[in-house]
Order: C-alpha cells, then structure tokens, then sequence
C-alpha cells in the first residue's frame, strides 16, 4: 500500500533545500507519494518578521546553514545570487516590489501540476546553494528547468494567466499546515501530524514505518 505525505516547501529556504536529497531517496526507496506543496518565504507571508528578530538571526542562520550543509556532506556554494526575496541585508526591510519570488513559487505550483514536484525543488535548489551561478543570468535557469522536461517560457507564459489559482493554492497549502500544528518549512505533514526542519526527516520516516510503509520491490 503506496502512503501518501505532504511536503511543504519554500523556494527561499536554506534548510528546506538541505531536507531535498533524504525526501527524494525516501520517496525512491519506499512506496511513498510525496505531495510537494508551496508555500511563500516568512518574508512574503509576514515581513514584520524581520522587524522583530533579533539583528543577529540572518548571521547565524547563514553560520548555521552552511555548517549543516557541511555536516550532511551536501555541496553548498551560499546563498542564492541574487536572493529570490529583494531584502534590505542590513535593516532586514522588505519592499512590496518582487520580481522573482512569486514567479519562482508560482512555477512550482506549475512543476506539482505535472507530477515534477520534487524534481523541481531538487533542480531549483541545486541552481541556488549548490551551483555558485547567477542564477539569473544567461540561460542558467531555463536550462536547470529543461532538464526536467519544463519550459520556462511555457512557465512565464501561465504566469499571469493562472496568478489568481495559483496564489490561491499556495494560501490554502499555507492553511493546511498551520491547520497541522505548524507554520515553518521544510515541514513534512503525515496524517496531520508535522514534522517540522530539515533534522525532522528521519522522524517522518520512523512514523510512516509505523503505518504500514513498506520498501519499494526492486525489479
């Protein structure tokens, strides 16, 4: 019996993109469905949290990123260039205009539409922490996107045309898991129970086991 999990996931989530490797060797080993679902960066859903952080947070949550990326033996070059959120590094501000944020998330939407869900977070993140690219420059993103059979100009071209169902997706998606018990990300959400950061994946997998779930037959 296949079991099904919801993975919520953030395009701007350092430690989401450390969880991406164990969740699709998961989904590949046992008779599992991972339900990829997005959800806004904290900095899109509440800006004042940033206003209300400690100034210390972004220093030690690119300390601690890169440490952990070191310790799971995940290559990892930083943070994305350029961050996906527009963020003022030094007061932490947040303007309205994003040019990147939304489309990179909307597109994601698009990838799970298609059954790429994972195969998206995977690319995307790679491009992000693991390429040293720009990743906007040049063709970097269209060609991170074609290896997974998606088009970035077929992207670009539902982006406005599906704005409203997508942003509604993604709210909804949000909703379920504060519904859970929960509000940050990478969260993997089991039969309503979360399982919140990316040290949490193991512990979704000990639970699911307790369910039924089975190693996937080898051919």
């Amino acid at each position: 019996m296949t079991l099904s999990v919801d993975l919520f996931w953030s395009v701007r989530s350092p430690y989401s993109w450390l969880s991406v490797d164990r969740i699709m060797k998961m989904s590949q080993d046992y008779e599992l469905e991972v339900n990829v679902r997005q959800v806004y960066p904290i900095a899109i859903r509440n800006p004042e949290f940033f206003k209300k952080v400690d100034p210390k947070f972004m220093k030690y949550l690119m300390l601690d990123f890169m440490r952990m990326a070191e310790y799971l033996e995940i290559p990892c070059t930083g943070f994305p260039t350029p961050d996906p959120v527009v963020q003022d590094m030094e007061t932490l501000e947040i303007p309205e205009e994003q040019p990147l944020i939304y489309r990179m998330v909307h597109y994601g939407v698009e990838a799970a539409k298609q059954g790429k869900g994972l195969a998206y977070i995977h690319a995307v993140g790679h491009l992000y922490y693991s390429s040293g690219l720009v990743w906007t420059e040049g063709d970097h993103l269209a060609k991170t996107l074609n290896k997974i059979g998606m088009n970035l100009d077929e992207l670009e071209s539902k982006f406005d045309k599906n704005f409203d169902k997508n942003d509604a997706t993604i709210n909804e998606s949000q909703r379920v898991l504060e519904t859970a018990g929960h509000w940050g990300v990478p969260n993997l959400v089991f039969k309503n129970e979360p399982f919140f950061g990316q040290d949490r994946v193991d512990v979704c997998l000990w639970r699911m086991k307790q369910h039924g779930l089975k190693p996937r037959k080898q051919p």
